[in-house]
């Protein structure tokens, strides 16, 4: 099976779970009497983070060394790859979510920190796009695009300039997805249980609703093509 079967499967089972972490996380929010609200906000958190490494691990295993498949994924809507940063969403993405669910409800050492978090993210995005600009150069300069075309012709030695920018490319959309869960991580550490499950909610509904809305867009321009023909 190729590898982008094996995660589009992978993925509309994910998908499904991520459905159901979202209306866990709602339901905690709730006001219902009897039970420690903290407590059970604290208990959803590390499920939540687990379910985000399973789709980083199986996205890694996939795609095993076909990094084109993580510029433009064929398991993404054309609405999604539009939001795409180096394989994924950009990190700093989750500020403004931030921002529109929790802000009132955070403490002055609470902002400072997380705007700490956010001066840091922002740094590392500018060096991580830099680094990848410098890469897709490499790659794109007219004697490696030559050899690229000519592949199956190439002799060991011309192998390796590929190999060698493919590697690049690779580790970069990794360090990207380091970042990623770096930045998240850091921000839960600064929040409160309740205040996280506040954030994790929001995180997960726009995930879900830009997933619905690119997919539906795809379906409708398939169905304009299909009738134009």
């Amino acid at each position: 099976m190729a590898a982008n079967s094996i995660f589009t499967s992978f993925l509309e089972g994910w998908l499904i779970r991520q459905e159901s972490f979202f209306q866990e996380l709602e339901a905690l929010l709730s006001p219902v009497d009897g039970f420690d609200r903290n407590l059970e906000c604290s208990k959803i958190i590390p499920r939540v983070f687990s379910h985000y490494q399973e789709f980083y691990t199986e996205k890694a295993r996939a795609v095993g060394g076909d990094v084109f498949l993580l510029i433009s994924p064929p398991w993404l809507s054309s609405f999604e790859k539009s939001l795409l940063w180096i394989s994924g969403f950009r990190p700093s993405m989750i500020f403004p979510i931030i921002e529109r669910t929790v802000a009132e409800d955070l403490s002055a050492e609470q902002k400072q920190r997380i705007e700490a978090v956010r001066s840091e993210t922002r740094r590392k995005e500018r060096e991580f796009t830099q680094a990848m600009a410098r890469i897709q150069e490499t790659v794109a300069e007219p004697p490696l695009y030559g050899l690229m075309r000519n592949y199956e012709k190439l002799v060991d030695g011309e192998n390796s300039d590929i190999d060698d920018a493919m590697e690049e490319l690779k580790a970069a959309m990794e360090n990207a997805d380091a970042l990623r869960g770096w930045t998240a991580a850091e921000v839960v550490g600064i929040l409160s249980p309740v205040q996280s499950v506040k954030f994790l909610a929001a995180v997960s509904r726009f995930q879900l609703q830009a997933r619905k809305w690119g997919m539906e867009r795809d379906r409708e321009r398939g169905n304009i093509t299909t009738n134009n023909n």
